[in-house]
């Protein structure tokens, strides 16, 4: 993923985004025009027949509008595909698996391998999920090969740890290739009770905890240059999702508190400090890479709430955030005709749709409808 597709446009919005407490309580009519499970459906179904390339992966624009192949993008709509599948087990969803599979394999050039770490680690997630529905050994195989490549970045030369972001930048040390993999490290650690998983995973989430996490408000900052220690402490939504996900993986497998309040203290600053202020839902992060990030969030999140463990206190917040995030984007944030989404959540786009901001907010209504079928 490239740090380019932050750029300005970010950080302008950033200054205009909140940076105090969201009020804990949402003032709306509970009415929808449609269900949660609905709204699920449709933003898919969008997704899917807007981007979707009959060569095996999703273009990176709608109707056809951009033909180009997006690695790391490609991993987060396959995931979308696979939410849906999960939560209604129709056979259209997951007869797009194995041609993706394959169709990414193409596109990127014959194999799976990307200079990136951070790409690497989402398809990596992505291929361990199929495995997990499928059974079938190639999806793990290719994971298994992705994570030999992906742990040739952990090097203590530069930030005394970490996992970089680039084969060729060793020295950046970035939440977006140490959150990912440390949840891929524990997945991995749950289907195979292999100890190497699980150490690995406590390894790369006790370094961002040490360098990259700010204990006092909950801040997951986005990278360390190991060249002149020197920490970028802007806070991209998509960090804070992969931090508390980790989090919520450990405490998974040890039931040890201190995880689950790393978890609850980060979703706390994300819903109290990364969003807009006028509707009180996560913040536009831009165009481009920027766009998928809220989705990113929302799914660990998710995964969050459907802990125990989840102090009272929070838990309320929490539903009525992700609910409010889902009513705001549903009513306000999609395009009339089509059903394509922008980067706002709050704002309906103009022209053609980018395949990251249709998928984060696939990633939304897909997490929502998740979360309220399996809370009941």
């Amino acid at each position: 993923m490239k740090l380019g597709a932050i750029g300005f446009a970010f950080f302008a919005l950033l200054a205009l985004a909140s940076c105090g407490k969201i009020n804990d309580e949402y003032q709306f009519n509970d009415e929808l025009p449609v269900s949660w499970e609905e709204m699920a459906n449709r933003t898919t179904d969008t997704l899917i027949r807007q981007f979707w390339n009959a060569e095996g992966y999703f273009n990176y624009g709608s109707d056809r509008s951009d033909l180009g192949f997006q690695y790391w993008p490609n991993a987060h709509a396959m995931d979308a595909v696979i939410d849906a599948f999960l939560r209604t087990n129709d056979p259209k969803y997951s007869a797009y698996f194995g041609t993706w599979f394959e169709g990414v394999r193409v596109k990127n050039g014959g194999n799976y391998y990307n200079v990136f770490y951070d790409d690497m680690e989402w398809n990596a997630l992505t291929f361990l999920r199929l495995y997990e529905i499928t059974k079938e050994q190639k999806y793990m195989d290719a994971t298994l090969v992705l994570w030999a490549d992906i742990l040739k970045a952990w090097n203590t030369e530069y930030a005394g740890g970490g996992l970089a972001w680039r084969k060729d930048m060793l020295y950046s040390k970035n939440a977006c290739s140490n959150g990912p993999a440390s949840i891929l490290a524990v997945r991995l650690y749950k289907l195979t009770k292999e100890q190497a998983y699980l150490d690995w995973a406590k390894l790369i989430y006790e370094w961002q905890k040490d360098v990259l996490f700010d204990r006092a408000t909950g801040a997951v900052f986005d990278n360390i240059n190991g060249q002149t220690d020197v920490i970028s402490t802007v806070a991209l939504t998509y960090n804070q999702g992969t931090f508390l996900g980790t989090a919520v993986e450990l405490y998974d497998v040890t039931q040890d508190p201190l995880y689950m309040n790393d978890a609850q203290k980060t979703a706390n600053y994300t819903v109290s400090k990364c969003i807009d202020a006028s509707s009180n839902v996560l913040r536009d992060e831009g165009n481009g890479d920027g766009a998928l990030f809220k989705g990113i969030f929302m799914r660990y999140f998710v995964q969050l709430l459907q802990r125990d463990g989840v102090e009272q206190a929070f838990r309320l917040k929490f539903e009525n955030f992700l609910r409010n995030n889902g009513r705001v984007a549903w009513l306000q944030g999609a395009d009339e005709n089509f059903l394509l989404f922008g980067s706002s959540w709050a704002q309906r786009p103009s022209g053609d749709a980018q395949l990251t901001a249709q998928t984060s907010a696939a990633m939304l209504f897909e997490s929502i409808a998740y979360f309220e079928k399996n809370s009941k």
